[in-house]
């Protein structure tokens, strides 16, 4: 048992990260000089602040799906929403930063937020631990959509 959830764990971990990775990729890619020449708004924090906060979030994340996932009443529709959710995490940067389309960005972020709400939703349900790794990530995300519509408004 204690083999399946090391496991579990470095799967979860990988495609989770697989998100991280790739965004951070097409970021670094495509992100200047587009990035620099926008017009931002003083709500926007430091560039530094974001490699720190989105490694913490998508840990938490990972744990919450791994706790999920090790759980008695856990559904595998769930697990799915949660891929589903990581393929719209890392569509957010490629519209974003690697297509430069701020508009379809925002409605990709809006996607986001609504299957990590039904994440939330449903891991209530089951554990409370996944539930509560889930909010701060679902915070974030609404912070980024204000940041976005600042963009978008701005540019």
């Amino acid at each position: 048992m204690l083999k399946n959830k090391f496991l579990s764990l470095i799967l979860f971990l990988i495609i989770t990260f697989s998100a991280s990775f790739i965004g951070g990729l097409i970021t670094i890619s495509f992100k200047e000089p587009w990035y620099s020449e926008l017009v931002r708004s003083n709500y926007n924090p430091p560039d530094w602040i974001f490699a720190p906060v989105w490694t913490t979030l998508y840990l938490m994340m990972t744990i919450a799906i791994w706790t999920f996932w090790h759980s008695k009443k856990r559904d595998i529709n769930t697990v799915y929403i949660y891929f589903i959710h990581i393929v719209f995490n890392t569509t957010w940067s490629i519209v974003f930063f690697g297509l430069h389309q701020i508009f379809l960005a925002f409605i990709v972020l809006i996607v986001l937020i609504c299957l990590i709400i039904v994440l939330i939703i449903r891991f209530k349900r089951v554990t409370f631990v996944s539930y509560y790794l889930m909010i701060p990530y679902l915070l974030w995300c609404l912070y980024a959509l204000f940041l976005n519509y600042n963009l978008l408004i701005l540019n």
